[in-house]
């Protein structure tokens, strides 16, 4: 990851991590500001422990990546937490054109 930060908000998700991950760095990137939003590391399921996740050996397990510098995981742990909108992101703009464009 870009950056170092103590804490790291991690969204649960059934198994749709990377498409969010994905979505997320591409609104980011496309907009007036730097370019500064990547996906990092992704971690895969192993055939170990499969009695307990149920996860097919090399789907995906987490995904970090970073928006605006800010640094995320997000798991695909199954159904059992949904995500939903109690998780939001504040997105500080200096401009007007930022604000119209998120």
């Amino acid at each position: 990851m870009a950056t170092l930060q103590k804490i790291t908000p991690c969204l649960w998700f059934d198994n749709e991590a990377e498409d969010a991950a994905k979505f997320y760095t591409e609104i980011f990137n496309a907009g007036p500001s730097e370019k500064r939003s990547e996906i990092g590391r992704i971690g895969k399921y192993n055939k170990e422990g499969f009695e307990q996740h149920g996860r097919p050996a090399g789907s995906t397990l987490t995904v970090e990546f970073t928006l605006e510098g800010q640094s995320f995981i997000a798991l695909n742990g199954g159904p059992i937490f949904k995500f939903t909108e109690a998780v939001s992101f504040t997105v500080y703009c200096d401009s007007q054109l930022e604000i119209d464009y998120y």
